[in-house]
Protein backbone atom coordinates (compact mmCIF):
# COMPACT_ATOMS: atom_id res chain seq x y z
CA UNK A 1 0.00 0.00 0.00
CA UNK A 2 1.28 3.49 -1.01
CA UNK A 3 1.57 5.70 1.73
CA UNK A 4 1.77 9.49 1.23
CA UNK A 5 4.54 11.43 2.72
CA UNK A 6 4.52 15.23 3.65
CA UNK A 7 7.18 17.50 2.81
CA UNK A 8 7.76 20.42 5.36
CA UNK A 9 6.96 22.75 2.82
CA UNK A 10 5.55 26.11 4.24
CA UNK A 11 3.47 26.95 0.76
CA UNK A 12 1.06 23.32 1.07
CA UNK A 13 -2.06 24.29 3.53
CA UNK A 14 -3.43 21.36 5.84
CA UNK A 15 -0.84 19.64 5.85
CA UNK A 16 2.50 18.95 8.42
CA UNK A 17 3.27 22.27 8.71
CA UNK A 18 -0.16 22.99 10.54
CA UNK A 19 1.27 19.61 12.95
CA UNK A 20 1.91 20.40 16.37
CA UNK A 21 5.05 18.09 17.24
CA UNK A 22 5.70 16.16 20.07
CA UNK A 23 8.64 14.38 21.14
CA UNK A 24 8.53 10.56 22.16
CA UNK A 25 9.74 10.96 26.32
CA UNK A 26 11.55 8.04 25.21
CA UNK A 27 13.74 9.07 22.32
CA UNK A 28 16.26 11.52 24.15
CA UNK A 29 18.06 9.18 26.37
CA UNK A 30 19.34 7.27 22.98
CA UNK A 31 19.92 10.25 21.09
CA UNK A 32 17.19 8.04 18.42
CA UNK A 33 14.68 10.83 18.23
CA UNK A 34 10.91 10.93 16.94
CA UNK A 35 8.19 13.06 16.73
CA UNK A 36 4.84 12.49 16.30
CA UNK A 37 1.65 14.90 15.20
CA UNK A 38 -1.76 13.55 16.05
CA UNK A 39 -3.76 17.08 15.67
CA UNK A 40 -4.15 16.23 11.37
CA UNK A 41 -7.06 14.84 10.20
CA UNK A 42 -7.16 11.53 9.78
CA UNK A 43 -3.75 10.96 10.08
CA UNK A 44 -0.77 10.50 12.03
CA UNK A 45 2.80 11.63 11.18
CA UNK A 46 5.88 10.86 12.35
CA UNK A 47 9.40 12.55 11.75
CA UNK A 48 13.07 12.09 12.73
CA UNK A 49 13.64 15.38 14.69
CA UNK A 50 17.14 15.39 14.33
CA UNK A 51 16.33 16.32 10.61
CA UNK A 52 13.52 17.81 9.95
CA UNK A 53 13.84 18.62 6.20
CA UNK A 54 13.14 15.18 5.42
CA UNK A 55 9.42 13.77 4.55
CA UNK A 56 7.11 12.86 7.30
CA UNK A 57 5.37 9.46 7.27
CA UNK A 58 1.77 9.46 7.23
CA UNK A 59 -0.10 6.81 8.85
CA UNK A 60 -3.69 6.25 9.78
CA UNK A 61 -4.63 6.50 13.36
CA UNK A 62 -5.60 2.91 13.72
CA UNK A 63 -2.11 1.67 11.77
CA UNK A 64 -0.49 4.27 14.70
CA UNK A 65 -2.47 2.68 17.20
CA UNK A 66 -1.60 -0.91 16.35
CA UNK A 67 2.37 0.01 16.32
CA UNK A 68 2.43 1.35 20.00
CA UNK A 69 0.41 -1.59 20.85
CA UNK A 70 3.05 -4.05 19.21
CA UNK A 71 5.88 -1.57 20.87
CA UNK A 72 4.04 -1.53 24.23
CA UNK A 73 3.77 -5.52 24.50
CA UNK A 74 7.49 -5.97 23.07
CA UNK A 75 6.37 -7.53 19.57
CA UNK A 76 8.18 -4.58 17.48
Amino acid sequence: MNRPTYERDESRTGEPQAALWRKSSHSAAQGECVEVASNLPGMRAVRDSKNIALPALAVAPAEWAAFLDGVRQEAV
